[in-house]
């Protein structure tokens, strides 16, 4: 069992009230092999909600407001899912402050990308679930 965000299997639950729809995701879940999560809804964050960036191990959203607890939060509750699930595998969004793999924004809201992960997919790491990208498969 794979656990995927679920924007990416077409939830309009970013932070725009979008979804960023994944074919091969998509396939993925209604074949019953993957289980949707939003670790920044299960944080308690509204959609739509102000974009959010990382800076440094904190998490502000565009007008300045920390959200790093509703994050850490979220993230946790994910884990949960994805423990209860058997889930040894995650399909996560690029380049965002929850599911980011490798590469997150810099926390300056200006499209600048820096090498690190997403509160989540970070989490994901640490208790040894396997952490990819839409644009890895």
């Amino acid at each position: 069992m794979k656990l995927v965000s679920a924007c990416l299997a077409g939830v309009k639950c970013r932070y725009d009230g979008s979804a960023k729809p994944c074919q091969k995701v998509m396939d993925l879940v209604e074949k019953g092999d993957a289980i949707l999560v939003c670790p920044e809804q299960l944080g308690g964050l509204s959609t739509p909600r102000i974009a959010s960036e990382q800076k440094g191990n904190k998490v502000f959203n565009k007008e300045g407001k920390e959200l790093t607890k509703e994050f850490e939060r979220g993230a946790q509750e994910a884990l949960s899912i994805a423990k209860m699930a058997g889930c040894k595998e995650a399909i996560l969004k690029s380049k965002s402050p929850s599911c980011g793999v490798g590469m997150v924004y810099d926390g300056s809201f200006s499209g600048k990308l820096i090498k690190g992960d997403g509160v989540f997919a970070k989490l994901l790491k640490t208790n040894k679930i396997k952490v990819l990208t839409e644009e890895d498969i």
